[in-house]
């Protein structure tokens, strides 16, 4: 961990809270489904379906909750608008360099699952997209300014996702 520089930028930019664009994804979906059913799963024996989906939830969850634990043991922001203090490469962060991003795309398949339904999973590409441009780029320019080559560093070491 290191500290920021103070040429950096305020914040990464981020406008929107990257749950919300993964929670749009499944509404959207889940509206889609409503409006014209495209299931997933044939007949999967029971409860198979629905522990498969809770896995992936809690999974999920849990590799997200974890980045946000390492961020606050850093003592550093977690929300991606205000000011990092410090670059976090402990923790999941060592295997990736977006935990909570990873999480949250693993909860997201669990609730593929548990709604039985194709539409989600074609948005995902578009949610994971979105993501990309409009807050892991801005983060990665931000971390960039803000930290130099330490970042530079880090992102040699560790991949994006996995």
């Amino acid at each position: 961990m290191s500290s920021s520089t103070p040429s950096a930028p305020a914040n990464a930019g981020v406008r929107v809270p990257p749950p919300l664009i993964f929670a749009g994804g499944l509404l959207l979906g889940w509206l889609l489904h409503r409006a014209q059913p495209l299931h997933l799963f044939g007949a999967a024996p029971a409860g198979v379906r629905p522990g498969l989906g809770w896995l992936l939830v809690i999974a999920g969850f849990a590799l997200s909750f974890s980045g946000v634990i390492t961020f606050l043991r850093a003592r550093t922001a977690v929300i991606p608008h205000h000011p990092a203090s410090r670059l976090v490469t402990t923790g999941p962060y060592r295997f990736t360099r977006n935990p909570m991003y990873l999480g949250l795309t693993l909860a997201y398949l669990g609730g593929v699952v548990l709604m039985d339904s194709l539409w989600p999973l074609l948005l995902l590409p578009f949610v994971l997209f979105t993501l990309s441009v409009a807050v892991i780029r801005r983060e990665e320019r931000y971390l960039a300014a803000a930290f130099g080559d330490a970042y530079a560093t880090y992102r040699r070491q560790v991949r994006r996702w996995l």
